[in-house]
């Protein structure tokens, strides 16, 4: 029974994790209509940091957690500001600027980090199994799983319950009435990618003991993040978080025991989802 239990927990997990990335990769593409490819870079900075900060205590988690989500969320606002001369050029220019800058911050990091995947230090109290109706499971991952449904609430209640949610949900639905109203579309833009950045930067931080510090950590991420927003509904929020966990159930229960399935799973999901979206079929989101 724990072979198959144990896995799962571990899908919801790393589905949670592929959430929280996403969630602000959806944020920005439904928001500031940015298809940011360097997003999983910016999960990168997050990892590192806590490679490097904590060393199993409480407080260096906590430092990690902060220097991680700062750091990111100043690569958000920066991409905000270099997308500026691209305004009306449409995705693909965006796609190739953003492909570039994680390029170069990719190879800037494995020459700081160096080639090797890096382990990442947790709380002694979570790094044990916990025993739940006799069968064992991974301490860490299961208080990851809590602190990821907390970012999940409240992830939903601010853009759903409060001024700033308005605002963010208005822009999507009309950037010309919101700039009538004395607010720069470019300011709520900004906002949203330094958040968006910052969601990435506290989901590597956290979830490097799951998606661990590597040279090939950035861009396992973006893809499996793209894939979540793709299936979820560009800018969906909630077809996010349901698109997260099939992922995470996939690579986690499906991989390990049908290794060659996996990959067609996902991405032709993704090819059918894209398909049914263009003849109609699926709702195409673009809404917080």
């Amino acid at each position: 029974m724990d072979s198959l239990l144990i896995p799962a927990v571990d899908g919801v997990a790393y589905g949670l994790l592929l959430f929280v990335v996403a969630a602000g990769l959806t944020l920005a593409f439904g928001v500031g209509d940015v298809l940011n490819l360097a997003h999983g870079a910016l999960y990168a900075f997050g990892a590192y940091a806590a490679a490097r900060i904590s060393d199993g205590s409480w407080g260096s988690l906590a430092l990690a957690v902060l220097v991680g989500a700062a750091s990111a969320a100043l690569g958000g606002a920066l991409l905000s500001a270099m997308l500026v001369p691209l305004a009306g050029r449409g995705h693909l220019a965006q796609a190739l600027l953003t492909f570039g800058v994680a390029l170069v911050v990719g190879d800037r990091l494995t020459a700081i980090f160096g080639k090797d995947d890096l382990g990442v230090k947790v709380p002694a109290a979570l790094d044990r199994a916990v025993h739940i109706a006799g069968h064992s499971y991974p301490g860490y991952r299961l208080a990851f799983i809590g602190v990821a449904v907390l970012i999940a609430a409240g992830l939903a209640l601010l853009v759903a319950r409060t001024r700033a949610g308005g605002l963010v949900r208005a822009t999507v639905d009309d950037r010309d009435m919101v700039a009538m109203l004395g607010v720069s579309p470019f300011t709520v833009r900004t906002s949203v990618l330094a958040g968006a950045g910052a969601l990435a930067g506290l989901a590597g931080a956290l979830g490097a003991p799951i998606i661990g510090p590597g040279p090939r950590t950035a861009d396992l991420v973006l893809m499996l993040s793209l894939v979540v927003v793709v299936l979820g509904g560009m800018g969906s929020i909630t077809g996010a978080l349901v698109a997260a966990i099939a992922v995470g159930e996939i690579q986690n229960v499906v991989a390990p025991n049908f290794p060659t399935v996996a990959p067609f799973a996902l991405f032709g999901a993704m090819a059918l989802a894209l398909a049914a979206r263009a003849r109609g079929l699926l709702p195409s989101g673009r809404s917080a």
